[in-house]
């Protein structure tokens, strides 16, 4: 916050410092003659000039002279000198280009103090912790229950159902209200076809959390299987008003809907 606030007020001066002559300027300065009033006025000249030595009263050599000169400042523009920049341009690029600085230097080795071991500064999220690796650590620490749902999750992403099942149960040996360790084992037992075992976990859940959404989803996809409908279409209304953002809501709302037809409620 204090780093905005620092650029904000950096780059509101600067562009103050930028605009105010501008807004000083009572008027804008007039633009310069053209080309062809310089023109206009050496014609003028040149006809005083002739009418002088007509006139005698100046000298030929002079007059051949002057006449050069007329035609010359006539057809010959001056150059123009570029402006160099102004100082109030430098201070400018200056100041910002230092408050860039400031916040790169402040921000970057806190940004890169922040991060977990092993992300990377753009903040990149590493790499989870292996199979191998939580199995050595359960083995160190039987009794770590964070560690062993881990493990039971990568059991699973490797379709090892039976040994995710294996550390499902070691955990309600540790915690038998685990909630976690419940759903997961509720849903390998749906997996395998055991729906009573299934049900009887997601009870046990609904008893802990009335309004589990992975609990509602699991109870209503055993009810659906046994063709109770009319049950199904109960769970599932509650189910569709807590897990708006639960995975499973797409499928759900489409076999709710297909269960109250066939339940004709």
């Amino acid at each position: 916050m204090s780093e905005a606030l620092v650029l904000i007020l950096g780059l509101v001066g600067g562009g103050w410092l930028a605009l105010r002559p501008l807004l000083g300027r009572s008027r804008w300065p007039a633009e310069p003659p053209a080309e062809r009033d310089d023109v206009a006025r050496a014609v003028s000249s040149l006809r005083d000039l002739e009418f002088a030595r007509a006139a005698g009263t100046i000298d030929a050599a002079d007059e051949a002279v002057l006449r050069d000169r007329i035609a010359a400042s006539a057809f010959t523009r001056p150059d123009r000198a570029t402006g160099a920049a102004p100082v109030r341009t430098f201070v400018v690029a200056a100041l910002i280009a230092g408050i860039i600085a400031v916040l790169v230097v402040a921000l970057l080795p806190a940004s890169a103090g922040d991060r977990a071991p092993g992300e990377t500064i753009t903040g990149t999220l590493p790499i989870g912790p292996t199979t191998a690796s939580l199995e050595a650590k359960v083995r160190a620490s039987p009794n770590d229950v964070p560690t062993r749902l881990a493990l039971a999750e990568a059991y699973e992403d490797e379709d090892r159902a039976s040994d995710a099942a294996d550390q499902y149960r070691a955990v309600l040996a540790l915690d038998g209200e685990n909630v976690p360790a419940l759903n997961g084992l509720g849903l390998l037992l749906f997996r395998s076809g055991s729906s009573e075992g299934a049900l009887l976990a997601a009870d046990r859940v609904l008893m802990l959390r009335p309004r589990d959404a992975d609990a509602l989803f699991l109870k209503g996809l055993v009810l659906y299987t046994q063709k109770k409908y009319a049950d199904a279409v109960t769970v599932w209304s509650l189910y569709l008003e807590v897990g708006e953002f639960h995975p499973a809501s797409p499928m759900v709302r489409q076999l709710y809907e297909d269960a109250k037809q066939k339940s004709g409620t």
